[in-house]
């Protein structure tokens, strides 16, 4: 009977204890800080396995420190940490063979071919044989770089050099990508391509991937976003959730004196104006209609004047009242 009371209770303090996800990343009330400079304050998000998410902030909002104890580089002081159930603070070796890291400096070896970049390091993570040359194919072919395999990185396109180190990244298949700015340098159409390839690989793999990046088209190609702001975590969900919290159209308008004007129109109008970006921008619906009487108001205070759907950079301003500075 003292056994089976023994079992039973141990089931019950099982059954209590918090359900660890082996197929997530976990931040809970993570800060850290530099001496008196906090860096990171009481961040809380998770990430599920097929999912692309992307830290969104300028620079100086936490995103380097963020992905550095996430790539395993700096341990978090505060806070709780897991990645596919492992505990950040004492399982780092086991959470290092689940990653694949590719940081925002290249890290191929230029003077190599392309196969030998991924060769050498293949061999790092004891691939060998026909593994190595079957998985070095696979990914090559999939970046689309099968046909410049032999050639040396050095004259390789930026943003065929990027593609290459995200192939490499995956070589050993690990189950979390974690990419910081992996489009900064690349023209527009190379970073459109590299989002598609990652969200080929992201289903393909069924991994996890979580990028870095203070480009506004990156976050929008990503399935959530988490905004950071000067160590905080100011919004959390999918690109197009967060852009409906924009009340309505988003009007910027440059005046002669922006200062006068913005109090000029607000009491005028009954709006809210913001001046960032030495423009004042209103929030509000039928922006159609307001750039018709506000122009008309006054004629004389207003030299332009940009309407449009809220976009990301709107979502930032509306919430921390700064401009998003890239």
């Amino acid at each position: 009977m003292v056994v089976e009371t023994d079992v039973l209770h141990s089931i019950n303090t099982e059954s209590r204890k918090p359900k660890v996800s082996e197929s997530r990343i976990e931040v809970e009330n993570l800060s850290y800080a530099y001496q008196q400079r906090q860096a990171l304050d009481n961040i809380s998000f998770d990430v599920s396995c097929g999912e692309i998410f992307g830290l969104l902030g300028p620079n100086g909002s936490g995103k380097t420190t963020l992905f550095k104890i996430l790539s395993t580089l700096m341990p978090a002081t505060t806070g709780t940490v897991r990645i596919l159930g492992h505990d950040l603070a004492t399982e780092v070796k086991a959470i290092r063979n689940l990653l694949g890291v590719v940081f925002q400096h290249p890290g191929l070896d230029t003077k190599l071919t392309v196969v030998e970049n991924l060769k050498h390091h293949g061999h790092l993570y004891r691939l060998t044989g026909k593994t190595l040359r079957y998985r070095t194919a696979e990914l090559l072919e999939r970046f689309g770089v099968s046909d410049r395999a032999k050639e040396r990185v050095e004259i390789l396109s930026g943003g065929l050099q990027r593609r290459v180190e995200i192939a490499k990244a995956l070589l050993h298949s690990p189950r979390v990508l974690l990419l910081d700015e992996p489009t900064s340098g690349l023209d527009v159409t190379a970073r459109r391509q590299l989002n598609d390839y990652l969200r080929t690989t992201a289903q393909a793999e069924n991994i996890l991937v979580l990028l870095t990046t203070h480009l506004l088209d990156d976050a929008e190609a990503c399935n959530r976003i988490g905004i950071l702001d000067v160590g905080q975590l100011v919004a959390l969900g999918q690109p197009d959730e967060l852009k409906n919290q924009v009340g309505g159209d988003v009007i910027l308008i440059e005046g002669v004196d922006n200062e006068t004007l913005g109090t000029t129109i607000a009491e005028r109008f009954g709006v809210s104006t913001v001046f960032a970006d030495n423009r004042l921008r209103v929030e509000c619906k039928h922006g159609h209609e307001f750039v018709r009487d506000v122009v008309a108001a006054f004629p004389d205070e207003i030299q332009s004047v940009r309407l449009g759907k809220p976009t990301l950079e709107d979502v930032f301003v509306k919430l921390t009242g700064n401009p998003f500075v890239q």
